[in-house]
């Protein structure tokens, strides 16, 4: 045999060897966990010599031979959030908003993401601008911080047995994202759709126990009483309802979307009671009558509950897809929580006392709804960016699902097939929430620059020829992107 051939032979029984051994070893160490004797000599190793700082630092057993560990250096520098920002490029990349299609109204704010001040600021004529849906950024914010970022809404049932017929009530809690059914169509828009509560599965649970108390045949009422006041807004277009958004109620399915084949719903929680009551005579309880109004009564039994995700994870998907109904429930959550009223005017006044409260100046802006569909709104771009600096703040954790939830330029949610036409080191490097009614066109989020640095920005014009739509949007990508690829 020649000394290659031997050498060849050689190296194959080495690796054969080492297979088995390998082989043998997770064969061990499977047994050892199943024993708990490696359990117990991995509590001997860290009691002698302490826990390692860095996996690599935990040598492997003789018998094995594995290669050193090598760390990479790093991509990039790490973003500076407090970094000196240079008016001058800042001014130079955002040259697209001098476009002619943007109007004679065009407002910015930037500045660093950390600390105080504007780096850049301009506008002509009135400080504040109509936000269309960047109004969501801010009433997310106060949502977070009153709420919490933890904080669940429940949909429950309740039975009053004082009449000759026990009367079951359907108590909505403002679920914004409550379904007919367990499994509702996802937005197509959306990379993230949270699990829903639904009223199939609350039926379930309901007639459950109220076999297990020798019921099967109720009344039904429901009680939307925790929000108040006008469910659509007056300043609303008429044409805004369905089309963008339903009558806000506390209680509702499929925010208030009727069935395909169906009329818009005018009563969105006699609509949720009535799928409600179908999905209860499918369990095999018969419901007497019609679902009427009616509040619950003090001290009535529970006997069903869903949970609605997280006002994080709603967060996340009201921004990411620019949900106008979520974003009117949690305004309206925001009131009850700090104003005992679940309203447009209680929302607003949340809104601002949360503003207040953090040292954020108002600078004129008023708000009269969540969602940015008043066009009697007005807000100051350099609002946006002090609500964009909280949610960054160490001092406000709450916060920062705002900023997580902001679409990635050229990427996700709203932002997914936009700034294609600006500098390509943009796309990526911006994350924004947008707005857009007619004659509107907004932005407003953060940039990594092509240095690191992190900008918070608001770009705003309100005076948009309706013809001139696309390309004012266009033209106002363009400077948001420029944001991510300069070196301001």
């Amino acid at each position: 045999m020649a000394k290659r051939d031997r050498a060849r032979g050689a190296g194959r029984l080495r690796r054969a060897i080492a297979g088995a051994l390998v082989l043998a070893l997770a064969a061990g160490a499977g047994v050892a966990w199943q024993t708990g004797a490696a359990e117990r000599w991995w509590h001997e190793l860290r009691a002698d010599a302490g826990a390692p700082t860095d996996p690599a630092a935990v040598a492997p057993p003789p018998e094995v031979d594995v290669p050193p560990v090598v760390v990479p250096p790093g991509l990039a520098e790490a973003a500076d959030g407090a970094a000196a920002l240079s008016r001058r490029e800042v001014r130079r990349a955002l040259a697209a908003l001098g476009s002619p299609d943007l109007g004679r109204h065009v407002l910015a704010a930037v500045g660093p993401l950390e600390g105080a001040g504007l780096t850049y600021e301009s506008g002509a004529g009135a400080p504040v601008a109509i936000p269309a849906s960047t109004t969501k950024v801010v009433t997310a914010a106060a949502a977070l911080f009153l709420l919490g970022p933890a904080r669940t809404f429940a949909t429950t049932t309740v039975l009053d047995t004082s009449g000759s017929v026990p009367r079951l009530v359907l108590v909505g809690g403002g679920d914004p994202l409550l379904a007919r059914d367990p499994a509702p169509a996802s937005n197509p828009g959306a990379t993230y759709d949270p699990p829903r509560a639904d009223v199939r599965t609350l039926a379930k649970r309901t007639a459950r126990a109220l076999r297990k108390a020798g019921t099967t045949t109720v009344e039904l009422g429901f009680d939307d009483t925790l929000f108040a006041g006008p469910a659509v807004h007056p300043s609303w277009k008429p044409d805004y309802i369905p089309d963008e958004v339903n009558p806000i109620s506390a209680l509702w399915v499929d925010e208030g979307r009727p069935l395909p084949g169906r009329g818009p719903v005018a009563d969105p929680a006699l609509e949720a009671a009535t799928a409600f009551a179908q999905a209860l005579t499918r369990r095999g309880i018969t419901v007497t009558g019609t679902p009427t109004r009616t509040p619950a009564p003090a001290g009535a039994a529970e006997l069903g509950r869903v949970t609605s995700p997280t006002v994080a994870q709603i967060v996340q998907r009201l921004i990411e897809v620019s949900d106008n109904a979520a974003a009117e429930v949690l305004l309206r959550h925001a009131g009850v929580a700090d104003q005992g009223e679940g309203s447009f005017a209680g929302g607003q006044r949340a809104v601002e006392r949360v503003l207040s409260a953090n040292g954020i100046d108002l600078r004129g802006s008023v708000l009269y709804d969540g969602s940015g569909l008043s066009r009697d709104n007005r807000l100051a771009p350099a609002v946006l960016v002090d609500v964009l600096r909280l949610a960054a703040s160490d001092a406000h954790p709450e916060l920062r699902p705002l900023l997580a939830a902001l679409p990635v330029a050229g990427y996700t949610g709203s932002l997914a097939n936009r700034m294609d036409l600006g500098p390509d080191a943009g796309r990526g490097r911006v994350r924004a929430k947008t707005g857009t009614l007619t004659g509107v066109t907004s932005l407003a989020g953060i940039a990594v620059d092509a240095d690191g640095h992190l900008l918070a920005f608001a770009l705003m014009a309100d005076r948009v020829k309706k013809v001139k739509g696309l390309l004012a949007r266009t033209a106002m990508d363009q400077a948001a992107a420029a944001l991510g690829a300069c070196s301001c």
